[in-house]
């Protein structure tokens, strides 16, 4: 007969803190919530570091490029979906780490003979403002002028009106050679009041923008998340079938860290990705690898050299993996075992490998509880597909605004290459489902008012780092009953009010 756990499993839900003894230096400010992404020895630093603790699910209803330029802002990372071709993924991946590149390559380019309809078509299409005009309208050609908004008004200007005549010719404008150093990019944007400054070779051919909006971001997001170059971390999606194809556009788009994603990661087609990718590319690519729901899970993966292990089979809030199959476990309960075997694994061999719990947020405290059970970082679905950034449509459904959210498991995400079934590409049962979510707004503000809950939390705990806090957290089991005493009861609400954050 199979074997049977003695005890039942458990979800974040049935657990709650016991607040320890917190000095006058456990306030929020002092918190610092920076977390370890892929694995490192014992005595050496991660190869990334997230600042936030939070990642975006892969999945087409909320990891798209807005997306990963809006969490990197704050400190964390996207995961590009990967249930698309692969040259469309790799271009949303180079469109991310394009964005902000301090030295940015231009992308909307206009000849002189060109008209203000093309300007208007290439605003439409790319959202810049800011158009470089060329010999030959593109990138790499002699640079003859520049056009902004400034520049034309449509309203009193014919949509066949030549951009040379309209256009800031290029001895009129500020520019800078080859050799310029972001510094002095900047200090001469400041000195001029410019908004752009490009920077060309000593033929005159266009080399990069640097833009003002680009220093301010910065400044406005101390915790945006940066790689070497000074351009935002992200990360994408791949699967275990088109890997040899996939792998190498993504690396050379520039994506910073790899993920397959599958519903049950405890397979040999995991093993066989995961070998490919070091023998092509050794450490220097990395790659997470999951999903498990027990240590012998955890054990596979680490063994056959995943960079971080995701854990939750069935917690998704639109996955039905297990009533569908019957398979998965508790959320808490697996988060649990496999963090155990985490450590114990990094005692053996001295190598970290971080842990990533995927599903079952339902609150925002829940985050808080996954940090103090062990993970290093938690994956989010429905929680970021309800923010502006998300790549879905946002509807007025019964007199309130929502946006759509369906499952990586559903029909409606194609879902080609997912599953681990050895060859059938075809979906013949689905373990997701197609739904709304409350639209919730910008993800900004979204996420502060989470992670300013989770500061908290661990301040009464007497915490100011995740290390720290997985230490001192004492957790207790909560009884049916007492779940129901822990919200409101027996008083009458004076309005609607909603608790919900995933």
């Amino acid at each position: 007969m199979a074997f049977i756990y003695s005890e039942p499993s458990h979800t974040f839900g049935e657990y709650l803190i016991i607040p320890g003894y917190s000095s006058s230096q456990c306030i929020p400010a002092n918190v610092s919530l920076r977390t370890p992404v892929v694995k490192f020895r014992k005595g050496e630093e991660s190869a990334i570091n997230m600042n936030i603790p939070m990642v975006s699910a892969i999945m087409q209803s909320v990891s798209g490029e807005k997306m990963a330029i809006a969490l990197a802002k704050e400190g964390g990372i996207s995961f590009i979906y990967g249930s698309q071709t692969v040259e469309d993924e790799a271009a949303m991946v180079a469109r991310v780490k394009s964005y902000k590149a301090g030295y940015v390559k231009s992308d909307s380019n206009l000849s002189p003979e060109m008209t203000l309809k093309d300007v208007l078509a290439l605003k439409e299409k790319t959202g810049h403002s800011t158009m470089a005009v060329t010999e030959d309208g593109t990138p790499d050609s002699k640079l003859v002028g520049l056009v902004t908004g400034r520049d034309y008004r449509v309203s009193r200007m014919s949509p066949d009106t030549k951009v040379g005549t309209f256009m800031t010719h290029f001895d009129k404008l500020i520019t800078a050679p080859a050799e310029t150093s972001l510094k002095e990019a900047n200090d001469i944007i400041w000195e001029h009041k410019l908004n752009s400054l490009p920077i060309v070779d000593k033929d005159g051919k266009l080399l990069y923008f640097v833009f003002r909006k680009d220093y301010e971001s910065h400044k406005e997001n101390s915790n945006e998340l940066l790689d070497a170059q000074k351009r935002y971390v992200v990360g994408a999606g791949i699967n275990t079938r088109d890997y040899a194809e996939r792998v190498p556009a993504l690396v050379e788009a520039g994506a910073d860290v790899l993920c397959i994603d599958s519903s049950e990661g405890f397979s040999e087609w995991q093993q066989l990705t995961i070998e490919w990718i070091r023998a092509k590319y050794g450490d220097s690519v990395k790659v997470g690898a999951g999903n498990v729901v027990d240590k012998e899970g955890f054990r596979f993966l680490a063994e056959c050299g995943a960079d971080f292990v995701k854990v939750g089979i069935g917690g998704g809030s639109i996955c039905i993996t297990r009533e569908q199959k019957g398979i998965g476990r508790g959320q808490a309960t697996a988060l649990i075992e496999v963090c155990a075997e985490r450590d114990k694994y990094f005692e053996e061999t001295g190598i970290y490998v971080p842990v990533c719990s995927d599903g079952g947020i339902v609150q925002d405290y829940h985050i808080t509880l996954a940090l103090a059970m062990g993970a290093d970082f938690v994956m989010l679905g429905r929680y970021f597909s309800r923010f502006d950034e998300s790549p879905t449509n946002k509807l007025m459904l019964n007199g309130s605004y929502v946006k759509e959210y369906w499952g990586e498991g559903s029909n409606r995400a194609r879902n080609w290459q997912r599953y681990d079934m050895g060859g059938d590409k075809k979906l013949s049962f689905e373990e997701g489902v197609d739904s709304y979510v409350p639209y919730a707004g910008p993800l900004k503000s979204n996420v502060s008012n989470t992670l300013a809950k989770v500061r908290s939390t661990m301040c009464n705990c007497g915490s100011l780092s995740i290390p720290e806090f997985r230490e001192k957290a004492k957790l207790t089991l909560v009884s049916s009953t007492s779940i129901i005493e822990g919200g409101f009861h027996d008083v009458i609400l004076k309005e609607s009010r909603s608790a919900r954050a995933e």
